[in-house]
């Protein structure tokens, strides 16, 4: 018997165990919260191949109904994992929070938008859907705005954005049940089957809405870069590497399940297709070079998040198997290397106290542990052999080559040369160079820290070389979609027109490797050199700042800052300022005078008056 009513009440359960038993005991608080994140781990793994729905009540006579299989499951596990990791560093890093009275509100909120998260992907009906998707929305909430100051007003963003998805998916799902009387997903997949296309483009369209605000898509995406910033870090490792992809899930269950491949390809003659890709190419271009100009580290790998979820809107919508493999695949790729990036930057500032890209450098020899787990993230990103990243942005290029989307593939190579300039200033600026004489008594964070970074650089690299192991999940998935079933194999992918086999590149990655090693070890010594004994350009550089470190790509700033703008935010920002002094000036009219009130109301009558006289004189 499939037990996911007891998955979820545990869930959610111990959001609020946990919270009490931090009213008793701060060490009872962490201890249960880690075991309880590993017990819903273990719980999620165990539900691996089994397939049904339990029903678990009804509301307003309509059911509630959750299922799992292999689709759920993985978007399932991904939650458990990433959300466990996050809790076991908050650990350490909760303990920089100087309001210690706010930590189980914290360990709340986290774990309520955990079991959210996993009420959404079990869901079978749209209204359990929408419950758990309102009740994520509001906790992620309280979590941006956890710090307080600057994060209020990041919290109100983000909220803002998501009552107006919210209200998007409301009238999808109002009128859904209007028409279908049912909020069952596979009746509403029939329903939509039959029903005129002008109907079934309108319910794409609020759907998107609500899912591409969440996804972070371009132009949805101007709550992402302040949420990331002024997030706690663990739980921006959460919002990054799995709540934004609650979009990708929306995504892909109408894309593929309730709408139907074939539907969404062809309707409006294949131009909701396309639009869908116009904007995943946009949304992988402007965000990326923007990243670039960034000198805080979580607001640069904020904009990256927006970036890499264009790579994943393109292999979705694709409608092949390979794409949609490389689709999938990079989400679970992004949740393992972007989580792991924030939380390599949480580690850093946990020690350093800064974020800042310009006052750091040569941390490597404080922080090698965090430097190599940083290290294998950003390669993960770049998409570089033996990363995981690299055999999904592999079958997302073949993707569009083979459909002959040749703009589309330029776009998502030309986003990659941006990724590998930004991910190279965030290594350079934060580890390499000069270690400043402030940061002499840095030393590496602690082990539960450390520990969940190590881990998810395993995966990264483990996934990177055995890619198959996924890549079966995902295989299966795409084949209870209807799609062709790929010949997948521990190494990666074979086909006629051409695969990824992971054990010729790493023997070729080794051999290389070898060889450059032989290079350099016969190569001088190095000589290290004190910091105040360099000169660039002939001139002095001062103590405590490592002037290569400083506006890093000034050149290529000078060239894009006038292009790389978020012209988006400044447009909704612009729309806000209208909406106040069009409502300053509506105010205006509600004086509180009676007498403003008597002279609007004969005005009234008399503009009656005369219409109804000059009526009768034509």
């Amino acid at each position: 018997m499939i037990s996911l009513e007891i998955l979820l009440i545990t869930a959610f359960g111990a959001a609020f165990l946990v919270y009490l038993l931090g009213k008793v005991s701060a060490k009872l608080r962490n201890f249960s919260a880690v075991f309880v994140s590993l017990f819903l781990t273990a719980f999620v793994f165990s539900l691996y191949g089994k397939s049904g729905s339990v029903h678990c009540f009804s509301f307003l006579n309509l059911p509630l109904v959750l299922r799992v299989n292999m689709f759920s499951w993985l978007f399932a596990v991904t939650i458990s994992v990433v959300s466990a990791l996050s809790v076991i560093f908050s650990l350490s890093y909760m303990s920089s929070v100087k309001d210690k009275t706010s930590h189980n509100f914290y360990y709340l909120m986290m774990f309520l938008v955990n079991a959210a998260m996993l009420g959404i992907v079990m869901s079978a009906d749209l209204l359990s859907f929408y419950v758990f998707w309102e009740i994520m929305s509001w906790s992620a909430f309280l979590l941006i705005s956890y710090n307080k100051g600057p994060a209020l007003a990041a919290g109100m963003k983000y909220i803002v954005m998501s009552v107006i998805g919210s209200c998007a998916m409301l009238v999808g799902v109002v009128s859904l049940y209007v028409n279908c009387r049912s909020l069952d997903i596979m009746q509403v997949s029939s329903f939509i089957a039959r029903a005129p296309l002008g109907y079934v483009l309108f319910i794409l369209i609020v759907f998107s809405i609500a899912f591409g605000i969440k996804n972070a898509i371009v132009p949805f995406h101007t709550w992402l870069p302040d949420a990331h910033s002024e997030a706690p870090t663990p739980f921006s490792a959460v919002l990054s590497g799995i709540l934004i992809k609650m979009g990708t899930y929306g995504f892909i269950l109408f894309i593929y399940v309730i709408a139907g491949l074939n539907i969404f390809l062809n309707i409006g003659r294949g131009d909701f297709y396309y639009i869908f890709s116009l904007l995943a190419g946009v949304t992988i271009i402007v965000p990326t070079f923007i990243a670039v100009l960034q000198d805080d580290a979580k607001r640069m790998l904020a904009w990256s998040s927006i970036a890499q979820a264009g790579y994943i809107i393109l292999g979705i919508v694709s409608g092949t198997s390979l794409g949609f493999a490389g689709g999938v695949f990079h989400f679970l790729n992004h949740a393992s290397f972007k989580s792991l990036l924030f939380l390599s930057v949480g580690a850093v500032a946990y020690r350093t106290g800064t974020r800042d890209l310009n006052s750091m450098g040569g941390l490597v020899k404080k922080m090698p542990v965090t430097f190599f787990c940083a290290l294998a993230g950003v390669l993960g990103l770049i998409g570089v052999p033996l990363t995981n990243g690299f055999v999904s942005k592999w079958l997302i290029y073949k993707t569009l080559i083979l459909k002959g989307h040749l703009f589309l593939a330029f776009a998502a190579l030309f986003g990659t040369w941006g990724t590998i300039l930004y991910s190279y200033k965030l290594i350079h600026n934060i580890f390499l160079g000069q270690l400043p004489e402030k940061f002499n008594g840095v030393r590496e964070v602690p082990v539960s820290m450390r520990f969940s970074i190590v881990t998810l650089s395993a995966a990264v690299i483990i996934f990177g070389i055995l890619p198959g192991i996924p890549l079966k999940v995902i295989n299966s998935i795409g084949v209870s979609f209807g799609l062709e079933p790929l010949n997948v194999n521990i190494w990666g992918i074979t086909s006629a027109a051409g695969g990824v086999n992971m054990i010729n590149i790493f023997t070729a990655v080794l051999l290389s490797a070898v060889f450059v090693w032989f290079i350099f070890k016969a190569g001088k010594k190095k000589i290290d050199a004190a910091q105040d004994d360099n000169y660039a350009a002939g001139l002095y550089v001062p103590k405590d700042k490592y002037n290569y470190t400083v506006e890093f790509y000034r050149p290529l700033s000078v060239l894009i800052k006038p292009y790389c703008r978020d012209f988006v935010d400044k447009l909704y920002s612009w729309s806000v300022s209208m909406g106040r002094k069009l409502s300053n000036r509506t105010r205006k009219i509600y004086c509180g005078d009676i007498s403003y009130y008597v002279a609007y109301i004969v005005s009234f009558l008399a503009a009656l008056i005369a219409f109804k006289l000059w009526g009768r004189i034509w």
